[in-house]
């Protein structure tokens, strides 16, 4: 079961990686686009489509490795003044209660979504935009299933620690 759960981190890491190169291609495109327009007078539509995708794409897939570092927010006026102990079973009880119930209702949720936007083969309103949105709503539930295998991880994680069964070294 736990090489399971590592398995779970070094993929959301691996993603997180990955997330990291796109906002790095982003930025250069958004950079390129900026010139583009401002030097050459030159602009295409599905260039700044693309900016947007890759935003949004980062933006998805980057939730689980997010929930890995402790990014996400918390009310840390309290949350910082709690013991671990009580910290561990915050994080337990939230993972159980909110987080896994959320991405699986998102999943749920998006599926039809998805599957309307694939059987049309959705496209682009504008005339010059980049096709294929149908791919870029994929990530929805894609993206919230990640999220939900590193909950899956989160809460072992946090309930191992709450029991003694690990220590924060070897977390």
């Amino acid at each position: 079961m736990e090489k399971i759960f590592i398995g779970i981190d070094k993929f959301q890491k691996w993603i997180g990686g990955l997330c990291g190169l796109l906002l790095l291609f982003m930025m250069l495109l958004v950079f390129g686009i900026v010139v583009l327009r401002y030097v050459f007078n030159k602009g295409w539509v599905w260039l700044q489509d693309l900016s947007v995708y890759l935003h949004a794409i980062v933006f998805l897939l980057s939730m689980g490795y997010g929930l890995l570092q402790g990014a996400h927010v918390r009310v840390d006026v309290l949350y910082n003044k709690w013991p671990s102990k009580t910290k561990y079973l915050i994080n337990l009880l939230g993972g159980i209660f909110l987080l896994i119930p959320f991405c699986l209702f998102v999943i749920w949720i998006s599926y039809p979504y998805v599957r309307d936007s694939w059987a049309v083969l959705e496209q682009s309103q504008d005339a010059e935009g980049l096709s294929y949105i149908y791919i870029l709503k994929t990530f929805i539930p894609l993206s919230f299933g990640f999220l939900f295998l590193g909950a899956l991880s989160f809460v072992y994680t946090n309930w191992s620690l709450w029991t003694g069964r690990k220590t924060i070294e070897n977390a």
